[in-house]
């Protein structure tokens, strides 16, 4: 799998791994229906509490990411939600919209910043 953890971040290690997670379904490698790692395979693989894992797992459900099958464990299931995913969006842009302009970003800038991530995505194989 294609996490990279920075233990040396203030970022948490269960936000971080959620981050990675996101990040690869929004550029494809991983799709709708994989299986993620079990909770034991993932921490070992990565070097991280099994416990921490566990919780960027049950973040990501709760966020519609992913849901939990018993017997396939995590499997990647984009909720369908797109109201509730606007919603959310909105309001987490509204406070790094809001740092952007304590810092003197201008609309233009915030702008290209979107394009460019954007445009990361698309050029995803």
């Amino acid at each position: 799998m294609f996490i990279e953890i920075d233990f040396n971040s203030d970022e948490a290690l269960y936000l971080q791994l959620r981050n990675q997670i996101i990040i690869g379904i929004a550029t494809s490698r991983i799709q709708e229906g994989d299986a993620l790692p079990s909770v034991r395979q993932l921490a070992d693989t990565i070097g991280i509490n099994m416990h921490t894992v566990n919780k960027a797992y049950s973040v990501l459900k709760q966020e519609g990411f992913v849901k939990v099958d018993r017997r396939k464990g995590a499997i990647i299931a984009i909720d369908e939600d797109k109201l509730n995913a606007l919603e959310e969006l909105k309001s987490e842009l509204r406070v790094l919209l809001a740092k952007g302009v304590c810092k003197n970003v201008s609309r233009q800038e915030i702008h290209a910043l979107i394009d460019e991530i954007y445009e990361d995505y698309e050029n995803i194989d």
